[in-house]
C-alpha cells in the first residue's frame, strides 16, 4: 500500500450534465465517493489522504457555484466529521483559509480539534490550495527566518524549504490519482509529488468508488518505484530483504 495517497476529484459538474442535473448537483453525489475512498483507505491501511477540494483558481467559477461549494463544504463538516471521529481518522484542511467566510474557518478548526488525536488515516483537504501558493509560503517563511537570524542562508536547501511546506510531518505523496479524464496536475502538491506515481482513469469523480479505487491501488501496486535507481537494484534489494534485518 501507498503511504500517502493525493486525488484530483475531476468531473462533478460534468457528470451532472450528463444526466441533465444542475453541477451543484455532482459536488453533492461526490461527497458519496469521498466517503467510499476515505473508508476504504482506512480498510487497506493508507496512512494519508490528500484529496483536491477546491483550488484557489476555483473562486473564478460563477458565483452561484462557488456559494454553493461552500454551503457544501459546511454541511460536509457538520455532517462527517463525527463519522470521522468515530472511525479514528485525523482531519486536517490545508490551505489559505483567510479567504472563507468566518463561520467556515471556526467550523474547520473545531473539526481538526476534534479529531486531533486520531491516528487510523490522515485525511487531508485541500481548500483554496494552490502548489505554487504552497511553495511562495515556504519561501516566505524562509526569508523571514533569515532576516531574523533565526536560519542562515547559507543553510537554506531543499530541506529547509520542504520542512516548511503545508505539511511537513507526513510522508510525500506515494500515489497521485486524478479522474475525470484529464491529465495534468493542475497546481495540485507540486512540489511534494516530485516522485509520485500517477494514475489517471476517465471515471467522473461521483462514479469514483470503492471498487475503482481498489483497482487503483492495485494498479501501484504493480510498480516498481527507483528513485534514480535502475531495475537491476530494485530487483537485487528485494530479495536481500527477505532475509531480515540486522
Amino acid at each position: 500500500m501507498p503511504r500517502h495517497v493525493a486525488i484530483i476529484m475531476d468531473g462533478n459538474g460534468r457528470w451532472a450534465k450528463q444526466r441533465d442535473r444542475p453541477r451543484t448537483a455532482g459536488h453533492r453525489e461526490g461527497v458519496k465517493s469521498v466517503r467510499a475512498v476515505v473508508e476504504e483507505s482506512v480498510r487497506r491501511g493508507v496512512g494519508t489522504l490528500t484529496l483536491f477540494a477546491f483550488s484557489s483558481e476555483n473562486w473564478q467559477r460563477p458565483r452561484s457555484e462557488v456559494n454553493i461549494l461552500m454551503e457544501l463544504f459546511m454541511s460536509a463538516l457538520r455532517g462527517e466529521v463525527r463519522r470521522l471521529n468515530e472511525n479514528d481518522v485525523r482531519l486536517r484542511i490545508i490551505g489559505e483559509r483567510g479567504a472563507f467566510p468566518e463561520k467556515l474557518q471556526r467550523r474547520i478548526a473545531e473539526a481538526e480539534e476534534l479529531t486531533a488525536k486520531n491516528g487510523s488515516l490522515n485525511l487531508q483537504v485541500a481548500a483554496n490550495y494552490g502548489g505554487r501558493w504552497d511553495i511562495t509560503a515556504a519561501a516566505r517563511r524562509l526569508v523571514a527566518d533569515a532576516l531574523s537570524g533565526a536560519l542562515d542562508p547559507d543553510a537554506i536547501d531543499e530541506e529547509a524549504l520542504a520542512s516548511r511546506l503545508s505539511f511537513p510531518d507526513l510522508p510525500e505523496p506515494d500515489f497521485f490519482i486524478r479522474t475525470g479524464g484529464e491529465q495534468r496536475l493542475s497546481n495540485f502538491v507540486l512540489w511534494q509529488s516530485a516522485y509520485s506515481e500517477l494514475y489517471f482513469t476517465d471515471l467522473l469523480w461521483p462514479d469514483f468508488d470503492a471498487a475503482a479505487y481498489g483497482r487503483a491501488l492495485e494498479n501501484y501496486a504493480r510498480r516498481q518505484r527507483r528513485f534514480g535507481r535502475t531495475g537491476e537494484q530494485i530487483e537485487m534489494q528485494a530479495p536481500m530483504s527477505a532475509y531480515g534485518r540486522g
